[in-house]
């Protein structure tokens, strides 16, 4: 039986302004397959252990790591049989948020096959778990350098960008993944936040709304479109979007505060002074963050929870 492959990506990072809350919402688990011809055919026990190790989202992780090592225990079959263990077993620990093993198997996996451009996209993606920025954008390198044509490692690269608040490289990044797989509805997600952010609003809101109609219905996209029609003065969109979102991610710090700029301007000084006192206790850097995304507010509500006028530039 043949090894199959597991490889992971994920989607944009924005994590400065959101806190904690990661952009894409979800980390997206994506099957490529691939045949390895390091795994022989085996019966019985190894066989099954095969089988528990090729995984797929049915086979639990703990299973899946249970079947990796013992094929990689057993010592037998070629290299690049072991180097798909690595590999799956790496992507079972990174389902169990377990990164610290999961890096270790990649990284071996790597080690055997300096050539297996999955095994550092996955790195790559661990990496970035853990805010390990420049070693996640190291390993992505790798991974295009190996793979030129390789979508899912521009999408995990430009969200290391984003993460950086480096736009203009996460931008490029982004075009390049939907370039080479327009099918990766859900990449267009990040590319509408980044936009958003760069100012390039009608492209940015066409992204969003074909992520959304692919059914990316989660708080980073709603959150996304918001920032867009807040930018556009279209306070009252603004204030649906910001609502969806926050239905999926009711502390979204980013999510707070817009939806407070955008009650303000629509005259519910009240309801604005509370959602971005409350923005501010789970974020301590939103205003800033909301100024390097282009919507410079001051006096919008003081630190004393004094209410000023509000003054935007979209």
């Amino acid at each position: 039986m043949a090894l199959r492959s597991l490889s992971v990506w994920t989607l944009g990072v924005e994590m400065t302004a959101r806190a904690s809350f990661i952009k894409a919402v979800m980390l997206i688990l994506v099957l490529v397959l691939s045949n390895s011809s390091g795994w022989a055919q085996k019966k019985g026990s190894s066989l099954k252990n095969v089988e528990l190790c090729n995984g797929s989202d049915r086979v639990s992780p703990e299973a899946r790591i249970d079947g990796c090592t013992a094929f990689i225990d057993a010592g037998e079959g070629a290299v690049n049989g072991f180097v798909v263990a690595y590999n799956n077993r790496g992507n079972a620990y990174s389902a169990k948020a377990d990164y610290e093993r999961a890096i270790k198997d990649f990284v071996e996996a790597t080690r055997l096959d300096p050539n297996y451009a999955k095994a550092f996209n996955n790195l790559g993606v661990a990496y970035l778990r853990t805010g390990a920025r420049d070693l996640a954008i190291g390993a992505f390198d790798e991974a295009l350098k190996l793979n030129p044509n390789y979508g899912a490692a521009f999408a995990n690269r430009a969200a290391a960008h984003l993460q950086g608040n480096a736009y203009d490289r996460a931008a490029r990044d982004y075009d390049e993944a939907i370039r080479l797989d327009p099918k990766l509805e859900v990449v267009r997600s990040g590319r509408c936040w980044t936009r958003a952010v760069l100012g390039a609003l009608q492209a940015a809101l066409e992204d969003c709304d074909i992520a959304l109609r692919s059914g990316a219905n989660n708080a980073a996209t709603y959150d996304s479109r918001a920032l867009i029609n807040l930018k556009m003065g279209q306070f009252s969109a603004a204030m649906d979007d910001y609502n969806s979102a926050l239905r999926f991610a009711p502390k979204l710090a980013s999510a707070l505060y817009g939806r407070g700029i955008a009650k303000f301007k629509l005259g519910d000084t009240d309801g604005g002074r509370s959602d971005i006192s409350a923005a501010r206790k789970i974020d301590a850097g939103i205003d800033q963050a909301f100024d390097r995304y282009g919507v410079p507010v001051k006096g919008l509500v003081n630190r004393d929870g004094t209410v000023l006028q509000v003054l935007t530039s979209p």
